[in-house]
């Protein structure tokens, strides 16, 4: 059974673009062209992970879909992808535990992001999933 992705972002060009890289790489891709559209599919669909863009409807769509994301499926990888540092010179991140405490992300990339990037990112995310539950069970 193929790896089930939900990839959510407002570019139309970026969605169909990341959507069939990864549909090559023999993932299962649903995808949503912004926060509220994701939130009606995550009502009926569970995904592996979660590629989720930071800015979308609203400048923090992508920090609460990936609250919502998390409160429902707390087990979920969720990858945020933004250009914020590039557009507003702020700087967000995931790498302490402090920040992960309000980013509800496990990881986040900066746009443009290289396909390969994204790719190692799921698959890590992913292995880190299966290993972590396999630990608990």
């Amino acid at each position: 059974m193929a790896t089930k992705i939900l990839l959510v972002d407002d570019d139309l060009d970026c969605l169909s673009r990341t959507q069939l890289q990864l549909e090559a790489c023999g993932y299962e891709v649903v995808t949503a062209e912004g926060q509220k559209k994701a939130e009606e599919l995550l009502a009926s669909f569970r995904p592996d992970i979660a590629i989720v863009n930071l800015m979308m409807e609203y400048m923090d769509s992508g920090f609460v879909l990936s609250y919502h994301i998390k409160k429902r499926t707390p087990h979920v990888p969720v990858i945020l992808v933004t250009a914020v540092r590039s557009q507003t010179r702020l700087d967000f991140h995931t790498a302490t535990e402090e920040a992960r405490s309000w980013v509800k992300a496990d990881a986040m990339l900066e746009k443009p992001v290289r396909f390969e990037q994204l790719q190692r990112e799921v698959e890590r995310l992913l292995n880190n999933h299966v290993n972590g539950r396999k630990a608990a069970g």
